[in-house]
């Protein structure tokens, strides 16, 4: 380049007019000089820092992060923090970088690429959702429940000799005898002393009601035995030949089905229990008010699909064959159309106060002509049930034990998923709060480890007990549940007179939480049998149909989709003490943020 006062002006930054003396020049070249060796050794630099940092940032990482580190927490706010056990995926995300970086020019626009690349990362991690609980959509970014890796401590060891646990719902009508049977039951497994019993006997003959003794032992709070009706779930205990069974007593009156739903998702199996006096049967598999048909229907939704039909007070009806076939026949029928299948359902007539065919065959002579298992036989040959040992640990919350003056604080339910030992780190949602487990009890005893499948008392520490309620959940900190008070619904309507419309205002109930619902958009009908969309937006929805809708809560639940969890994904929808609808959460809808 000809070196003249324009030219020299055009380098420096000066105008051709400027007059540029000697001085000013001198100063400038030196100024030029030294930028341009900076700007040198800065490129060298950062090519030698590349060349050094590159190799290790492609090799998987080999730390060994603490299990209880806080991964996109429900009470966290910088959700998009990556975590120890996602670190392969973001060391990749890294590496990437600065292999792109190391084959481009260090110049400004490899720094600009470089920055707008960062900023899509970050732009992808969006975050939605309310009360603190946040979702990600990039799901490469998290660990997803797949990628769990269960401690060895948490999978059952196949050398132990300890029973199956095996959780069995008692349904039934009211006044069908649920109650008695299951304490006839304890009584002659072991579980209820001869002391205990006459206990029992004395006190119900004082009141007047001596043939409600076995249920005495179950039905323990004063206003249960003053009404002769069981109204919250009883838990019991005993062993057969092949199972550890917990026994869940639950209400038959109509006014407490809510209790009867909230004790009965836990189960893995189901009695129902008939009464075979005329007239009584008919009225519980009566289409208005039935509760036989209500808690068939119930208990299928549940995903229970091994039942055993236990024909009770054959005794009233001389242990008559034909009365027995007429209540299959009939009984049938109706289970098939809840989806039943015909080997999955077991027929046991019996008498829970004469005492035949429960854990033996039947000593009356009228009963000769049944040749079947007792109730004890049918319960060892229902098919073991499938745990879920090697998910992330989730347990919704039953109950609530609180002791102020101790400060202590336990959540009560079955493990859906997971385990848990003394030391373990939860997460209390929908409260968010991360506690510690300070003991366990199983059975109302201490125990050390709780898997899958186990009805457990979770003593915690380092959480507020107002933090702790029903119809809450213990999760994984670092596999949280969704809490939202909106969701997209798949259901069947049952035999219901009047129409859902929308705006229509229903009980929502989902494991063991309860709230007021909206119905906001009935999306589309569905063929029941394909699930093909038939109509779109419908005005209202008839009795047997299917349809998605969308619901707005009062509240929110702790939810997830059926497809990912069934215990948080099943819902049924009740109206003036019926229920009304059964299904699934197929979409958990989240407000994207301001």
């Amino acid at each position: 380049m000809k070196l003249n006062k324009k030219s020299l002006g055009k380098m420096f930054g000066a105008a051709p007019y400027v007059h540029l003396t000697m001085k000013n020049i001198c100063h400038r070249v030196i100024y030029v000089v030294s930028f341009a060796t900076l700007w040198s050794e800065a490129i060298t630099m950062a090519n030698q820092v590349q060349k050094d940092i590159a190799p290790n940032l492609n090799k998987p990482s080999t730390s060994t992060a603490p299990s209880n580190k806080t991964t996109n927490n429900a009470n966290t706010s910088t959700s998009a923090i990556p975590s120890a056990t996602s670190a392969p995926s973001n060391s990749k995300v890294k590496s990437d970088y600065v292999e792109n970086s190391h084959a481009s020019n260090v110049e400004a626009h490899t720094s600009n690429k470089t920055t707008n690349n960062l900023s899509s990362e970050l732009n992808s991690l969006t975050v939605t959702g309310k009360s603190g609980n946040s979702k990600i959509h990039n799901k490469e970014k998290i660990p997803s429940r797949v990628e769990y890796k269960p401690e060895k401590w948490m999978l059952v060891d196949q050398t132990d000799d300890c029973l199956t646990q095996l959780n069995l719902a008692i349904v039934g009508h009211v006044d069908s005898g649920k109650s008695t049977l299951s304490g006839r039951l304890l009584h002659l497994l072991g579980q209820i002393s001869q002391k205990q019993m006459h206990k029992y006997e004395k006190e119900a003959k004082l009141q007047g009601k001596g043939s409600f003794a076995y249920a005495w032992a179950l039905d323990e709070s004063a206003e249960e035995r003053e009404r002769g009706i069981t109204m919250t779930v009883a838990v019991a205990y005993f062993n057969s030949n092949k199972y550890h069974v917990v026994i869940l007593d639950s209400p038959g009156h109509k006014d407490f089905v809510p209790n009867m739903i909230s004790g009965a998702t836990q189960a893995d199996a189901a009695i129902l229990v008939i009464d075979a006096s005329l007239g009584a049967f008919e009225a519980g598999i009566a289409s208005a008010g039935g509760q036989t048909r209500e808690h068939a229907q119930l208990i299928r939704s549940f995903g229970v699909d091994q039942i055993i039909v236990s024909v009770n007070k054959m005794d009233a009806v001389q242990y008559s064959k034909d009365r027995f076939d007429t209540i299959k026949l009939q009984l049938g029928t109706f289970l098939r159309s809840c989806n039943f299948r015909d080997s999955n359902v077991s027929w046991v007539p019996l008498s829970a106060m004469e005492n035949q065919n429960l854990v033996g065959p039947a000593s009356d002579a009228r009963f000769s002509w049944y040749k079947g298992p007792s109730l004890l036989e049918a319960i060892d040959a229902l098919q073991p049930p499938a745990r879920e040992y090697s998910k992330p640990l989730l347990m919704p919350i039953c109950d609530v034990i609180k002791l102020p003056s101790q400060g202590q604080v336990s959540a009560c339910g079955k493990l859906e998923a997971g385990a848990l030992r003394n030391g373990s780190k939860v997460l209390v949602l929908p409260s968010g709060d991360v506690g510690t487990v300070r003991s366990l009890e199983r059975d109302s005893l201490p125990c050390s480890v709780a898997r899958a499948g186990d009805n457990v008392a979770v003593s915690l520490q380092g959480v507020d007990a107002s933090s702790v309620m029903s119809g809450g959940v213990l999760c994984h900190p670092d596999f949280p549940v969704a809490v939202s008070d909106r969701l997209e619904l798949k259901i069947l309507v049952l035999d219901v007179q009047t129409p859902i419309l929308i705006g229509s205002q229903l009980e929502f109930h989902i494991h063991h939480a309860k709230e007021v619902a909206k119905v906001a958009k009935i999306v589309s009908l569905l063929d029941p049998k394909t699930g093909k969309v038939t109509k779109k937006s419908p005005r209202c929805l008839l009795a047997k149909q299917s349809a998605i809708v969308e619901v707005v809560l009062q509240g929110e639940v702790c939810v997830d989709e059926f497809s990912s969890s069934r215990a948080l994904g099943r819902v049924f929808l009740r109206s003036s003490g019926t229920t009304v609808a059964v299904g699934v959460v197929t979409r958990v809808i989240t407000a994207e943020p301001n």
